[in-house]
């Protein structure tokens, strides 16, 4: 593929809602550009886009796939990112790429969650949104309601360019406002005819001229004296207002037989921003200062990784957007992030998993570069000498968590490889070893999400492993005032061992969790130089509690009398006395278990707030407050929740929000746990140690 200027460049991401055929429409475009010589089927595992082992054996996209097109003397980047939630890190990595957003939705469909998703990520990167509304093909078929629906939610904005003639629930040719043709189609080929005298198109004409009017002022007068607009004049005004984010155009289309995907490419081409129009960018500099980094091949080095891929052949493949300058062979790779310089390996142009060599990746386009170790999702390219650093991936941060298990021993050090490389794939895997349960903690975007990374953990590392609900990280305290002595005496021939210590254990409430004191001891009983002995026998006590064996905390130990002997005492003989003194005591001080409460804070649509109240009650949660959020028709619920109560809590606020709704927890306290679930704990701890 010859190289393109960024004025000649589109980078298009392909969003929506899951099924509802972006992929299929993505492979209708490379097929009738001539850049795969047959149409590829989902249903069939032989697409471009979905060429990895799960997407074809899912029948769905899970990662974002790109391949490049020609189509009048343009190139165009097709993204196609997956539509299901659990993958929607996917959705930021090709937003980040693209300066516009082609938002599929299907025929007869109200306005998807999906839709409404990649219409808010593309709003947030402010970059060009469009609809495409495919399955015109399908019996029964209705592209108004869909286009009323897109009108109810986005007002005079949504601007149809491509509408069906509707002959009875049939498509009976498409009609192209910005060319002013209509189309019949048999066997994906189109035949020209003449322009419909028809209600409905010339309402649907009428809304089209006002909208595209509106995004200029020199239409609006043309508009209002009743004069037509020519063919440049339409180009103009759509290409402004697609540019300017006050036209959302709409096109009609069947992805599955190709039918009017060659009027998108068409409009694609010739009124969707190009790179050069929306690809500058505010970055910071190396001093922090904030500058604007325009789309210039002869200016400064700037580009973002906007996805990685670990191949078993290939190696770590890094997909690149170069927002400014222009990477070759010999352009060192500093990384604006870490700090770090390496050599640029190869550079290659990628056809969903085709690969092709590169002689370089210009401002505004997006290629391939392999073997950069150090360079991660959401890193900088740049200069060493001028530095610049571009903003990240947008990824969104796994929320469901699993325990993990190898199923056969001495394999945990290949899990944890496995999923380093796995998370330099995809930014929204989590793993880490809980520090007090230790337990590994696997968390992702939903239960999908983490079949699909156990999967892979299978089929590309040859590791199996088990999963479980994780452990919750429970603390132990006492209640009650109890004062005992530890007194420790041992004689075995020669020195003995001798400690005697009188300690006051009371329920504390300072932050550090356990205070230790020795100031009331008198006369000498204890002497000083074993103070820190008394001391570290008691740390090495609170580690492990005596009733379920978590962590005591709430602990103050008053060290206030004892006795020693000259000879036999020692360190050890106090520490052993401590710990004797501790065990004494423990039992009678009314130890009990302390859960772990977090902040939750939940965004759901006005609709379902009580839906969720409830839910947060029935896990004896405790709401602390609720109002607007700050998006339109979205309420914001805090609440304190205990934290072993969330564990299903993202399926269930996924489900009740149709995917709407989201959360952050953060962990707030620790507090006394009901007897009921201190109970259950207690229980729980017992069996596992009798295992």
């Amino acid at each position: 593929m010859k190289a393109y200027n960024a004025n000649d460049i589109r980078n298009i991401a392909i969003a929506g809602h899951g099924g509802r055929g972006k992929t299929t429409l993505a492979e209708a475009m490379l097929f009738l550009a001539g850049s795969t010589d047959r149409l590829g089927r989902t249903a069939d595992g032989n697409t471009v886009m979905d060429f990895d082992a799960e997407e074809k054996k899912r029948k769905v996209s899970v990662s974002t796939a790109v391949s490049p097109l020609e189509w009048k003397n343009v190139k165009i980047n097709l993204l196609d990112t997956p539509g299901l939630f659990d993958f929607a890190g996917g959705v930021a990595e090709g937003v980040r790429a693209a300066e516009s957003v082609l938002i599929v939705t299907a025929a007869g469909s109200g306005l998807d969650v999906g839709a409404e998703k990649a219409f808010k990520a593309a709003s947030q990167r402010g970059i060009a949104k469009m609809f495409a509304i495919t399955r015109l093909d399908a019996e029964n078929t209705d592209f108004y309601k869909t286009l009323s629906a897109l009108t109810d939610e986005y007002g005079s904005a949504v601007c149809p360019v491509v509408v069906p003639l509707m002959s009875g629930d049939k498509v009976s040719a498409y009609v192209d406002f910005a060319e002013g043709k209509a189309y019949e189609y048999a066997g994906g080929k189109g035949k020209e005819i003449a322009f419909p005298d028809d209600a409905r198109i010339a309402e649907m004409k009428s809304v089209f001229t006002e909208a595209v009017a509106g995004a200029d002022e020199e239409l609006m007068e043309k508009f209002f004296e009743g004069e037509e607009f020519t063919h440049e004049e339409i180009v103009k005004g759509l290409s402004a207002g697609i540019k300017d984010g006050v036209l959302f155009p709409v096109y009609a289309c069947s992805g599955y037989n190709t039918d009017a995907v060659e009027l998108i490419l068409n409009a694609i081409a010739l009124t969707a921003p190009s790179a050069a129009d929306k690809a500058s960018e505010n970055a910071v500099d190396g001093d922090g200062k904030e500058l604007e980094v325009k789309c210039d091949e002869n200016g400064p080095l700037a580009a973002i990784c906007f996805k990685t891929i670990a191949d078993p052949f290939v190696g770590k493949m890094s997909f690149l957007k170069v927002v400014s300058g222009k990477i070759t062979a010999d352009t060192p790779a500093y990384n604006a992030t870490t700090g770090e310089s390496e050599r640029m390996g190869k550079i290659i142009t990628v056809k969903g998993i085709k690969q092709e060599d590169s002689a370089g990746i210009p401002a505004g386009d997006i290629g391939v570069v392999t073997k950069l170790t150090g360079i991660n999702t959401g890193d900088t390219i740049c200069n060493s000498k001028q530095i610049i650093k571009l903003a990240g991936v947008n990824s969104p941060a796994p929320c469901l968590s699993v325990a993990v298990r190898a199923r056969k021993k001495g394999e945990e050090e290949k899990i944890a490889s496995g999923l380093r490389r796995l998370m330099e794939e995809d930014p929204t895997i989590s793993y880490y070893t809980n520090d007090e349960t230790h337990e590994p903690i696997l968390s992702g975007l939903g239960e999908q999400h983490i079949d699909i990374i156990i999967s892979k953990l299978k089929s590309k590392f040859g590791v199996e492993v088990d999963t479980s609900v994780p452990k919750v990280a429970y603390r132990e305290t006492i209640r009650k005032v109890v004062d005992k002595q530890g007194r420790h005496k041992k004689q075995s021939g020669g020195h003995g061992q001798f400690g005697d210590v009188w300690i006051r254990f009371e329920p504390y409430a300072g932050e550090e969790g356990f205070l230790f004191t020795s100031d009331e001891v008198v006369g000498g009983s204890v002497p000083k130089n074993f103070f820190p002995a008394v001391e570290k026998g008691l740390r090495d006590c609170i580690a492990k509690g005596m009733i379920a064996g978590y962590p005591m905390v709430g602990i103050k130990a008053a060290l206030h009398d004892g006795s020693y002997h000259p000879v036999d005492s020692s360190e050890m003989a106090f520490k052993t006395a401590a710990q004797i003194a501790f065990k004494n005591a423990i039992p009678e001080a009314q130890p009990t278990i302390l859960e772990p409460i977090g902040t939750v804070k939940a965004y759901m649509p006005d609709d379902n707030l009580g839906d969720i109240m409830g839910d947060i009650t029935k896990r004896r949660g405790r709401v602390l407050g609720m109002g607007p959020a700050n998006e339109p028709k979205m309420q914001e619920l805090i609440a304190e929740v205990p934290m072993a109560e969330l564990g299903d809590f993202p399926t269930i606020l996924r489900s009740v929000t149709a995917g709407r709704g989201y959360f952050s927890c953060e962990f707030a306290r620790y507090e006394e746990a009901p007897q009921m679930i201190a109970d259950k704990v207690i229980a729980e701890a017992k069996i596992e140690d009798e295992e």
